[in-house]
């Protein structure tokens, strides 16, 4: 199903965007070595229910995981890249943490994610790995206006994902988002420009790159949800909702403040 929102609903999804960015930044803030994950996911619990808003992971039993999910956040460390279901684990300092929300207010549903560091230990790699994957998004943002297609997106995406030298999995990408959490179209983070869906005035976007250092296959854990880099090897993932307007996209996930 793909949604084409009305300006009023546009306007809710605003909001939306905004709890999700404060609450992200308010637990990146929070997160510091000897933090616990299970912390983490009470703190979005407390501030999705103080807003009135409503998780949209609790309940979420899709195909591809062992649901319900049962949790309010997606925690995912170091060699775990998405769908991280929070557990007994405290951060410790130079921990890779990603973190994955998305909420629905007034009908309308927003996603967003970002990745740090824990603590203050040096990581180069880690730095320019986060940096790359901000930088693919914000190619792909640029890449959204109407008439474009969702083909010029991937496009945008996969080319910075791919000169800084990383493996690109076609598995999770973007997706529509609407009064639902996943939506068609399905957003690759590599792809041919000029193919797939038109992009209209009303659609919103969750464009999301994610990479790990060195190979494109993942595995699932244990849990049944989380899902890690075969390898072992460390990853990142950047996520913001967007708009299509008249002229272009606009980013709903940024902070109010």
């Amino acid at each position: 199903m793909i949604e084409i929102l009305s300006p009023a609903e546009v306007g809710r999804a605003r909001a939306t965007g905004a709890l999700v960015a404060d609450i992200l930044q308010t637990l990146k803030g929070r997160a510091t070595t000897g933090t616990n994950l299970l912390d983490i996911d009470r703190w979005a619990q407390e501030m999705i229910v103080e807003a009135g808003a409503q998780s949209c992971y609790v309940d979420y039993a899709p195909s591809f995981g062992r649901g319900p999910f049962g949790h309010y956040i997606c925690t995912s460390v170091n060699d775990a890249v998405l769908h991280g279901l929070p557990f007994d684990y405290a951060l410790a300092d130079g921990d890779l943490l990603s973190l994955d929300l998305a909420v629905s207010l007034g009908g309308v549903v927003a996603d967003s994610a970002i990745s740090f560091l824990v603590g203050g230990s040096a990581d180069p790699a880690g730095t320019a790995m986060i940096a790359a994957t901000e930088r693919a998004l914000a190619a792909g943002i640029a890449a959204a206006r109407p008439g474009a297609r969702i083909g010029d997106l991937s496009h945008a995406i996969g080319s910075v994902l791919r000169e800084a030298g990383y493996p690109i999995n076609t598995d999770f990408g973007g997706h529509g988002v609407g009064s639902t959490m996943h939506q068609d179209p399905h957003i690759p983070n590599t792809g041919r420009a000029g193919r797939g869906y038109e992009l209209r005035p009303g659609l919103l976007l969750a464009l999301e790159p994610w990479v790990m250092v060195d190979t494109a296959a993942l595995v699932t854990d244990a849990d049944g949800w989380t899902l890690r880099s075969a390898t072992g090897c460390r990853t990142a993932h950047t996520e913001h909702t967007i708009a299509i307007t008249e002229d272009g996209a606009e980013i709903l996930t940024l902070p109010s403040r």
